[in-house]
């Protein structure tokens, strides 16, 4: 759209915002549907948590005897944490206040501006803990399946997320419930010829169709999608898009509901 506004002089209060190349309420930050939040009272702690050892070992006989159950016990671990403080600021002048007050709230501008860098921000550190093959290492964690690429057709990614997910329930014991991908992993997926199978005889099969029923082809309940996109380039220079999410990774884990 082309807007010609050889002055600032017309004030346009009927506008109210600032014209945007990119809209935020477009974004998609998926951090927070990954790693849950957690509020906790001090910055720096230990907490205990029961283990999943002992909520899990096998007790044996539980029938009585002597006139006494069987006596179990509860184990937990102390695990601790250590909160940092991560922010951004933005200078705002008389004279950009004074430039803008007819076309935009320029307060209300920079403070979207700097909320948009924090999700930004949070995103992009959530996609380098998660896609992490030095975090998430050894085979009961981590599969390659490089010989095998989603972004070739005919790879048998419902397979390699299926024998995922049996590496989660016998590894973790709780069934798996998440597939977390970026979006370009999800364009390889929903070009997927074994998955587009999975639609015999429907007279069309449609991209949202297949990303609909997606999370059930894969016997899970939710479809993650991290699509977010940044701007790698320097400052100064053109706009140069990338992933945030790696299109080389997919996780299936238990997420919290």
């Amino acid at each position: 759209m082309a807007v010609q506004q050889p002055t600032y002089a017309t004030p346009r209060a009927d506008l109210g915002i600032a014209f945007e190349e990119y809209s935020a309420s477009r974004a998609q930050f998926v951090a927070s549907q990954i790693l849950a939040l957690l509020e906790v009272p001090k910055e720096a702690a230990t907490i205990s948590v029961i283990t999943r050892e002992s909520l899990l070992k096998d007790a044996g006989a539980a029938e009585r005897e002597s006139g006494a159950y069987a006596r179990i016990a509860m184990y937990a671990e102390d695990k601790e944490y250590r909160c940092k403080e991560y922010g951004y600021e933005s200078e705002l002048g008389d004279k950009q206040r004074s430039r803008y007050k007819s076309d935009f709230d320029a307060e209300l501008a920079v403070s979207q501006h700097l909320w948009l860098k924090l999700l930004m921000r949070r995103e992009m550190r959530a996609a380098a803990l998660v896609f992490n093959t030095t975090t998430w290492t050894g085979a009961a964690l981590y599969t390659d399946n490089k010989a095998a690429p989603w972004s070739t057709a005919a790879s048998d990614a419902i397979g390699q997320v299926i024998a995922a997910k049996e590496k989660v329930r016998l590894g973790v014991g709780i069934e798996p419930n998440t597939l977390l991908i970026g979006g370009a992993a999800l364009s390889n997926l929903l070009n997927n010829t074994g998955i587009r199978a999975q639609f015999p005889g429907a007279p069309k099969v449609t991209m949202d169709m297949i990303r609909s029923a997606l999370a059930s082809i894969f016997g899970l309940t939710k479809l993650v999608v991290g699509g977010q996109i940044y701007d790698s380039a320097k400052e100064g220079q053109s706009f140069v898009g990338a992933e945030v999410w790696d299109a080389k990774y997919a996780m299936v884990a238990v997420t919290a509901e």
